[in-house]
């Protein structure tokens, strides 16, 4: 779960499910149990996932908690560069955003 550095791999706590709303995408992150979803809420923010994806350029990520799941849903406004009707980007559907958040590390 951890390694050296004192910090846990997203993927290694959680999984992960993503998609398209138009131009925005959201990611749903399931933790696989009580421990971790406390851990989630309070490394996982907005900025974080904001930060990890600046590359795609989201106006900005806005996070929901669902405690009774152990998940957060994260929100990226405009990451989609248009959406699937007017991307040129590969991943024109943020299909693929969930796969890359579980790269993410967080303190642990």
């Amino acid at each position: 779960m951890a390694n050296e550095a004192n910090t846990a791999v997203l993927g290694d706590i959680a999984h992960a499910r993503s998609g398209d709303k138009g131009n925005h995408a959201n990611i749903g992150v399931v933790a696989h149990g009580p421990a971790e979803y406390a851990l989630l809420v309070t490394r996982l923010t907005a900025d974080r996932v904001a930060e990890f994806f600046a590359p795609l350029g989201p106006a900005r990520v806005e996070r929901f908690e669902l405690p009774k799941i152990a998940a957060l849903n994260f929100v990226l406004y405009d990451v989609l560069a248009g959406g699937a009707s007017r991307s040129l980007r590969i991943d024109t559907q943020g299909k693929l955003l969930g796969t890359a958040i579980l790269d993410l590390e967080l303190p642990a």
